[in-house]
């Protein structure tokens, strides 16, 4: 715990002592990665803080896989191990029909020695070294083609095997990662469902998706790459240096001379380029904001006849990001060329000390062969481990911000032992209750009321005063921080949080939808409503005029956005979907803010007759939706300053008083005004509608 407060610490040092612009444009190329879904290939999404504890930690998670691990590390072993040997079977291979060749030169008859000598005798010295150090050297008899058979199928045995194992190797991590994964994924959702809503007002929508979607991913993609590759690399790079001493100690020797290159050219270019390619994201966030904010913003723009300016801030963002990008790319692709190059002297170095030692008899061709192979096995796991680098800390800095989330204060857990809730009429009792968001700011205090059985209590104020924090701490959203509600009598921290919810429907001021059919998003407030409750309820609510001119009516499939509906009908459906649930008592924050004066008026009558026995709360800007109710709080601080009925409260000349001349007194002769004009339609006849009202009240109070 004290290294995960230093790390929470120095992290917010160090975003402390970035300007407010630096911060911006961090922000934005963030959103920029986000919006791309590209996490690799140009730059990490960050650096971990803290690394090794992080790393540590997200190690950790293989621990109930620790067997399977070892199983794999022993076939990794066993797979690197035939992989390493094969160049140098092959090797012998190139022996015996190298020497096989030389050997049908010499005359058939004689002898090894004999040959040898006489090459002494001509002062061929190099040569007679050469081939008195050839194994398979049979004066006349020329290549060993059922010796060379042999060799070149073990050869392929080894492959196979290798590969075969190699394939199993990688089956089993990704199997062991998907399970990773899995319950990771599984930790998270469990972990969200735990936290408090105070959680999420201060963490945004994107930022906690982010972390479910993308890190996850990435830590993912981190750990079925870099585990299995990672273990084959530091396996490969032992046994391959290993091979390589058993064959030269000289030649090995020139091999570990680009070491120090390759590791010069990642500790210079590495570091660079990942810098240049986050200025990069950082540039293409800002030109992104910058393209958004001209389209959105394109009427304004040439009302105020900004165009130039607009183009010329655009030319300039785009310059900058053009030049960042050339930076970024050239860094990237310099890495390859210089990989290259290193290894091309190392191959020059090889092949010219090897033939050296092959004509001074030292070392035999095939030895060469796989010492070539080797020298190439023995960099590239380097140059793998080198470009993991950043994958890992990529992985690393995702895992540190899903752990940041899992390590999360969670709500307290309802006690085992609360009691059940007892039934009652919804009595609701408000006793010297205290809140605040943060101790530094009291918002609520000493708050008292009571709210009788069937009663509609609506609640006004200006922002912030309070009001949509009451109807929260009544669904027990936030604790108290002093005095009680009591639900029916009881204590509602005394409940569990499922009781006191599934006495409780809310209609909130922003419409929510799932992708689905009108049908579904309705069902959604009681999982076992009858078709015919659903129908009941969206007549009440009026749901039923407008879904009929839709093409597949009930069935009509909403998407993602509900973007195929307007706002208001939206709203409405909202609206059916908590009537559906049958409540005992009724929540409506600002329910009818996006629908027109008319629809708003219609659903009045709908209310009433759904509210009738039932407690109902409702929040509101617009008067004329509280007019009737049977109790008015007016909210100022955090405290109730009037309350009492439209009537008295206007004739109190008080606050309301002043809130309804200030804000809604033409807004109210406006709609009295529709009212007038739709009981003069209904009295004439000119229209149907207030037939069909009278109808759906008589039904929805049979319903109700």
């Amino acid at each position: 715990m004290s290294d995960e407060k230093t790390t929470r610490r120095r992290t917010r040092q160090a975003v402390a002592e970035l300007s407010a612009e630096e911060k911006a444009e961090i922000e934005l190329g963030e959103q920029a990665r986000i919006a791309a879904d590209d996490w690799s290939g140009a730059v990490a999404p960050g650096k971990a803080a803290h690394f090794w504890p992080a790393f540590r930690r997200l190690i950790g998670l293989l621990r109930p896989n620790a067997w399977a691990f070892v199983f794999v590390s022993i076939l990794g072993s066993i797979g690197v191990v035939l992989a390493v040997l094969s160049p140098k079977v092959l090797g012998e291979a190139t022996n015996i029909l190298f020497e096989g060749v030389v050997s049908s030169m010499a005359p058939a008859g004689t002898t090894k020695e004999q040959v040898v000598a006489g090459l002494e005798a001509q002062g061929q010295q190099d040569l007679a070294n050469m081939v008195s150090a050839m194994e398979h050297f049979v004066p006349g008899a020329g290549v060993d083609f059922m010796a060379l058979s042999r060799v070149l199928l073990i050869v392929l045995a080894l492959y196979f095997a290798s590969s075969l194992l190699m394939w199993l190797q990688g089956y089993v991590i990704n199997v062991i990662m998907v399970r990773v994964m899995w319950r990771l994924r599984e930790e998270v959702e469990a972990k969200i469902n735990r936290l408090p809503l105070r959680y999420f007002d201060r963490v945004q929508r994107g930022e906690l998706i982010s972390r479910v979607t993308n890190d996850i991913d990435n830590i993912t993609q981190m750990m079925q790459q870099s585990l299995s590759q990672a273990l084959t690399s530091v396996l490969t790079v032992i046994g391959v240096l290993i091979m390589m001493l058993t064959i030269s100690w000289q030649l090995t020797l020139v091999v570990l001379v680009s070491f120090p290159l390759m590791g010069i050219l990642f500790g210079v270019i590495g570091p660079r380029s990942q810098k240049a390619f986050g200025i990069q994201w950082r540039k293409v966030g800002r030109l992104n904001a910058r393209v958004e904010e001209s389209f959105s913003g394109h009427a304004l723009v040439k009302v105020f006849g900004r165009e130039q300016a607009s183009r010329e801030a655009f030319r300039e963002e785009n310059e900058e990001l053009y030049q960042a990008s050339f930076n970024a790319q050239f860094l990237s692709n310099i890495m390859m060329p210089a990989m290259m190059f290193i290894g091309n002297l190392t191959y020059v170095g090889i092949a010219v000390f090897g033939a050296l030692m092959v004509a001074g008899g030292q070392l035999r061709l095939g030895d060469v062969q796989a010492f070539i192979q080797y020298s190439q096995q023995f960099t590239q796991p380097l140059a793998e481990l080198g470009g993991m680098a950043a994958v890992v800390q990529s992985g690393t800095a995702s895992a540190e911000r899903v752990f940041e989330l899992l390590d999360e204060p969670e709500q307290e857990p309802d006690a085992e032992d609360a009691p059940a809730l007892v039934e009652g009429d919804g009595t609701i009792e408000f006793q010297d209750v205290a809140f605040s968001y943060s101790p530094d700011r009291p918002l609520i205090h000493d708050l008292s009321f009571r709210v009788e059985p069937g009663q509609t209590v609506a609640i006004v104020g200006p922002t912030g005063a309070g009001k949509t924090t009451l109807v929260n701490l009544l669904m027990r959203f936030y604790e108290l921080d002093g005095g009680r509600i009591l639900l029916n009598g009881q204590s509602i921290a005394d409940l569990t949080r499922r009781d006191i919810r599934a006495e409780t429907g809310m209609v909130l001021q922003d419409p929510w939808l799932f992708a689905g059919t009108i049908r579904e998003n309705i069902r959604y407030g009681r999982a076992d409503a009858t078709d015919d409750e659903i129908l009941a309820a969206a007549r009440a609510t009026y749901v039923d005029r407008f879904v009929h001119s839709l093409p597949d009516g009930y069935d009509t499939l909403l998407d993602e956005d509900a973007s195929n509906i307007s706002a208001g009908e939206k709203q409405l459906i909202t609206i059916a979907r908590a009537f559906v649930a049958q409540p005992s008592v009724l929540i409506l924050d600002e329910a009818t803010s996006s629908v027109d004066t008319r629809t708003e008026l219609l659903l009045q009558h709908a209310m009433a007759a759904l509210r009738e026995g039932r407690t109902s709360f409702v929040i509101a800007h617009r008067l004329s939706t509280i007019r009737d109710a049977d109790l008015i709080l007016v909210m100022e601080n955090g405290g109730i300053v009037e309350k009492g009925t439209h009537d008295d409260l206007i004739a109190a000349k008080g606050a309301y008083f002043r809130l309804y001349n200030s804000q809604f007194e033409q807004a109210a002769a406006d709609l009295d005004e529709e009212a007038r004009a739709l009981s003069i339609d209904a009295e004439s006849g000119e229209r149907a509608e207030a037939a069909e009202d009278d109808a759906i009240e008589d039904e929805t109070a049979s319903v109700v």
